[in-house]
């Protein structure tokens, strides 16, 4: 069970890696259904009605920015500490959510964050540049993997 739970906090650190606040927003969701609960424990805020719509905004936003000429690399030091918070915090909350350690999930979802920056980065560079795609295509495939693959971390966890 805890090697599961750390997987998946590593799982969530990656995806704030591909989409900083898409992570967050699937958390805040997934409290929202039901399916994560932060009653009683120092991330109960994540369950509240605010929460949840300044984290949807905030990836909706991200979404669209991303896909803008003059956004800067994932890997430029304000895009990649915010990937690293929020991997941390998402990792945390789903250990925490699981009666798991809050800090064992903020290092694997830290760890799981420069995965995903780097790695999303690089892949999809060479897609681009290697293997001729349209940026735009590329991009929002990546879009894809990150909403799906949030909402199926947080619904599976």
């Amino acid at each position: 069970m805890l090697t599961t739970v750390l997987l998946f906090c590593f799982f969530i650190g990656c995806i704030a890696g591909l989409r900083s606040l898409t992570a967050p927003a699937a958390v805040c969701w997934a409290a929202h259904l039901g399916w994560l609960h932060f009653t009683g424990t120092n991330l109960s805020f994540i369950d509240h009605l605010p929460t949840l719509g300044l984290f949807t905004l905030l990836a909706l936003a991200e979404l669209v920015t991303d896909k803008l000429p003059k956004t800067p690399a994932r890997t430029a030091a304000l895009g990649l500490i915010a990937r690293i918070i929020m991997g941390a915090f998402c990792g945390a909350a789903l250990a925490v959510a699981t009666g798991g350690g809050f800090l064992g999930g903020s290092i694997i979802g830290v760890i799981g964050a420069l995965v995903g920056t780097f790695g999303g980065y690089h892949i999809r560079r060479a897609l681009v540049t290697q293997a001729h795609l349209p940026d735009i295509a590329v991009a929002l495939a990546e879009d894809l993997v990150a909403i799906l693959g949030a909402f199926y971390i947080v619904s599976h966890v």
